[in-house]
């Protein structure tokens, strides 16, 4: 039995991928606070999950006859979302003041100026 090229790639992906999440999962689960447990699933997670989509792309548009987009959705899907639930799920902790574990304080929420920019807090 022999190990083609393409098989090596989409393990590599396989593997690298399920390294992310898994990692992802770590810091999801071990990390103190919401603050820093918002960047195990939108960054470690994401990448992973990119990682094992692409091998699935590059496995199923080998086995077919055309260039397979179900995973290229999902992909595109997840790289928009994520981010997004990232930040929301920021200032939902920021509005209803979550302390943080590094300084045991809440942080402030940010001043808006009358021209509806953010003010400078070091000012």
């Amino acid at each position: 039995m022999s190990v083609t090229v393409e098989e090596v790639i989409i393990s590599f992906f396989i593997l690298c991928g399920s390294a992310f999440v898994l990692v992802g999962s770590i810091g999801l689960y071990r990390l103190p606070d919401i603050f820093m447990r918002l960047h195990a699933p939108t960054k470690a997670t994401t990448l992973g999950l990119g990682g094992v989509l692409l091998a699935s792309v590059i496995f199923f548009s080998l086995k077919g006859p055309s260039l397979s987009f179900h995973e290229i959705l999902i992909t595109v899907f997840l790289f928009i979302t994520a981010p997004v639930s990232g930040h929301l799920i920021a200032k939902a902790a920021i509005r209803l003041k979550v302390p943080t574990h590094s300084t045991g304080t809440i942080p402030d929420e940010p001043q808006a100026t009358p021209d509806g920019q953010e003010a400078d807090p070091t000012t």
